[in-house]
């Protein structure tokens, strides 16, 4: 039987790791699950698996039934819920898990960052920041400045929808961004601050660029730790991570069966 890795995806990284594996280690079968929240998913090589598993315990069913030797965790920093149940899954079935964690984005002259532990502490402080606030933080993440009084918020989301937020302004776009366009952006709507998670990546960094070009703050929420394991920073080194665990037999399906 030939060794088969998971790769947790819903990043651009996820997709460069599933291609880098099917070109460097073409003896493994490799499957890219993606959640289903993407209108039109990549074609990538190999298997792909739309939908989520039912938690940690529906994952190690998966791991089970589809003999997976072994699973790179690439999702979005902020996917702290999928990481933990891939984190226990794999404790569980005996699984060698790598986290392939994007770099943060670097601190230049500049800016003007101020960090939140979370986005309830985001939408506390964001009112002592201006009044007109740029919201990319994800749909998801929303709810929490549902408070805010008193403010002027522009909010991007992927797709053109109702207005999420009440009285709050829509704007659609998908990265990888160009810093002329965010820069534009940000001052067509006279925004004062920027909310951003602290995703790092090359896709949505524009509007920190942006930002720091027209003097604004930046109010970063910053990441969840990632649980203890093996870490990645690039989609290589994780190839090569992948690479030495299947050399030294870390990566034998029967190891799945045998922690059933």
């Amino acid at each position: 039987m030939r060794p088969r890795l998971l790769i947790l995806g819903g990043t651009g990284e996820a997709a460069d790791l599933a291609r880098a594996v099917a070109a460097a280690l073409p003896g493994l079968d490799a499957i890219t699950s993606l959640a289903g929240r993407t209108a039109a998913p990549p074609i990538l090589p190999g298997q792909m698996r739309i939908g989520g598993f039912g938690g940690a315990d529906g994952l190690l069913t998966f791991l089970r039934a589809e003999a997976i030797g072994l699973v790179a965790d690439a999702t979005h920093p902020f996917a702290a819920r999928i990481s933990a149940h891939a984190a226990a899954a794999c404790a569980a079935a005996g699984l060698p898990r790598l986290v392939l964690r994007r770099p943060d984005w670097p601190r230049l002259p500049g800016d003007r960052w101020i960090e939140a532990a979370d986005m309830a502490e985001a939408a506390a402080r964001l009112p002592k920041l201006g009044r007109r606030a740029f919201l990319a933080v994800g749909r998801q993440d929303l709810a929490a400045f549902a408070a805010v009084k008193d403010m002027d918020l522009v909010v991007r989301l992927l797709t053109a929808e109702s207005p999420p937020l009440p009285g709050c302004t829509v704007v659609t776009g998908r990265g990888p961004f160009r810093v002329e366009d965010e820069t534009a952006l940000l001052a067509a709507h006279r925004v004062e601050v920027v909310v951003s998670k602290a995703a790092g990546g090359e896709a949505t960094y524009a509007k920190i660029a942006a930002a720091r070009r027209l003097g604004l703050p930046v109010l970063l929420i910053r990441r969840p730790p990632p649980p203890p394991g093996p870490t990645a920073d690039d989609v290589p080194a994780a190839v090569a991570w992948i690479a030495a665990t299947c050399a030294a037999g870390g990566c034998d399906p029967r190891r799945t069966a045998a922690n059933r």
